[in-house]
């Protein structure tokens, strides 16, 4: 009876080991791909943790091939943009010089001649001045060997060199700038310390100029507009005359080529001052908020969301490179007396920044301040 049994249970068991062999080589392919997924997924976190990596890091991560492409078009198209900025600003003094000031001198007042002939020139000069200044100035790069008295805050990824406070790489020039606001496509250079005032007072003046432009042609405009389309509806007629001329009809009278190339080249120089104040109007404006707010376009990221990080903590953000709206104009500028104010600002003027751009002391035009000032 015990033999039985005990037969009886050693089948029993070799049927269950055997449908557990079938099971497991059933199911053997499915959970040898998931232990690799798993594997895979342990390794490739394991390569990639950081603990300070967050929602904008990846977005970086995705978009660098789009961040490569932009930066090397822009390197390579650089100078293309510095010379349609020449041929096209070169273009409406060439019809202002032309077309516009012959009928000034022959229509307008003695005191509105003396006006226009002054001012257009001043702005002219102040134009081409810090439009010249911006491109050849460097904007100022920090030592690649280590000195005592730079107060560094970070290092460099991409240099493997001290970083000072408000130092940014720029990877179309591939180095760091001091106090690197963006890179101007239209400068074929970086905007920094040593040419952001430059730059500011190039995009100020171009404005003035594009719209006292707009403003002072805009009866020559819209009379340019209305023969340009007078001249459409003749030629119209003319072609509908000559396919039913007979001997006794003559053709209506045409413009000359003259007069053609001059009304075309006001609604062009018109049109052109026009976009160009707008566009470059909106771009100064919001470079007066940051100088306004003694921050760069960089900054004004950071102290955006280090001030969102710190009201989470209850604690209020303050910019330590802010010395009053005041006081942050005239570190912008160099004013340290009232007569800079036409001498380095209404003038042509070559004088350098405040500081070197490697070290940042409080502004003597505002009393230091004593609570602590986070740095960036």
């Amino acid at each position: 009876m015990r033999t039985r049994r005990w037969i009886f249970s050693a089948i029993m068991r070799l049927l269950l080991r055997c449908l557990r062999i079938g099971q497991r080589h059933r199911f053997w392919p499915t959970q040898k791909v998931r232990q690799l997924w798993l594997y895979g997924r342990l390794c490739l976190r394991s390569l990639l943790y950081n603990s300070f990596t967050d929602s904008d890091t990846a977005l970086d991560a995705l978009f660098e091939p789009v961040y490569w492409l932009v930066d090397h078009i822009t390197r390579w198209f650089g100078v293309v943009f510095v010379a349609l900025v020449i041929i096209l600003t070169s273009s409406v003094v060439c019809i202002v010089y032309v077309c516009l000031l012959p009928l000034i001198l022959r229509t307008y007042p003695l005191p509105w001649v003396f006006w226009h002939f002054i001012y257009g020139h001043w702005n002219l000069v102040m134009i081409v001045f810090h439009y010249y200044m911006a491109i050849t100035t460097q904007p100022g790069y920090p030592p690649q060997q280590s000195k005592s008295d730079i107060a560094a805050v970070s290092i460099c990824k991409k240099c493997i060199a001290p970083k000072p406070a408000r130092t940014h790489h720029c990877s179309i020039c591939n180095r760091c700038v001091l106090k690197m606001d963006h890179h101007c496509p239209w400068l074929n250079n970086c905007v920094g310390h040593f040419n952001h005032r430059y730059f500011f007072s190039f995009c100020l003046f171009m404005t003035m100029g594009c719209i006292y432009s707009s403003v002072s042609g805009w009866d020559m405009f819209w009379e340019a507009y209305a023969a340009i389309e007078k001249m459409k509806l003749l030629a119209k007629e003319r072609l509908q005359v000559t396919a039913n001329q007979t001997y006794g009809q003559t053709p209506p009278p045409t413009f000359s080529f003259h007069e053609r190339a001059f009304h075309k080249s006001v609604v062009y120089a018109w049109v052109l001052c026009s976009s160009v104040a707008l566009a470059l109007g909106a771009l100064m404006i919001w470079h007066t908020v940051l100088i306004t707010r003694g921050e760069t376009s960089i900054e004004r990221h950071i102290n955006r969301k280090e001030k969102k990080r710190l009201q989470k903590k209850g604690k209020v953000f303050r910019n330590p490179y802010s010395y009053g709206p005041l006081g942050n104009w005239k570190v912008f500028l160099g004013v340290e007396r009232k007569r800079h104010w036409v001498t380095r600002v209404l003038l042509p003027s070559t004088h350098p920044p405040k500081g070197s751009g490697l070290n940042w002391d409080t502004a003597p035009y505002v009393p230091e301040q004593k609570s602590a000032l986070l740095a960036i």
